[in-house]
């Protein structure tokens, strides 16, 4: 049992990962580098939004068929940080 805490916390991290990097090649670059065609705030704002309304599917208990709403939540927190990560870099605005 000691091994299996672990073990889990490896393999969600290394599923968060495989999906942040196939939703990458799939839409690009689309959550750090938004088109912005109506929404004209700062990325990191943007991305905020995307949390917000995961947030709001978890505390409603909404899970579609076809989506983890928990993964998707975890992924915008891990590219909010990829995001502050860069913006301190000084690569994104």
């Amino acid at each position: 049992m000691d091994n299996l805490v672990p073990a889990l916390i490896e393999k969600v991290c290394d599923d968060i990962k495989d999906l942040l990097i196939t939703k990458n090649r799939k839409y690009g670059n689309s959550a750090l580098q938004p088109v912005s065609i109506f929404y004209k705030g700062s990325t990191g704002d943007a991305l905020k939004v995307r949390i917000d309304d995961k947030l709001s599917r978890v505390l409603n208990e909404q899970d579609d068929e076809d989506e983890d709403v928990v993964d998707d939540l975890i992924g915008y927190l891990v590219l909010y940080k990829v995001h502050k990560i860069m913006n301190k870099k000084g690569f994104v605005g």
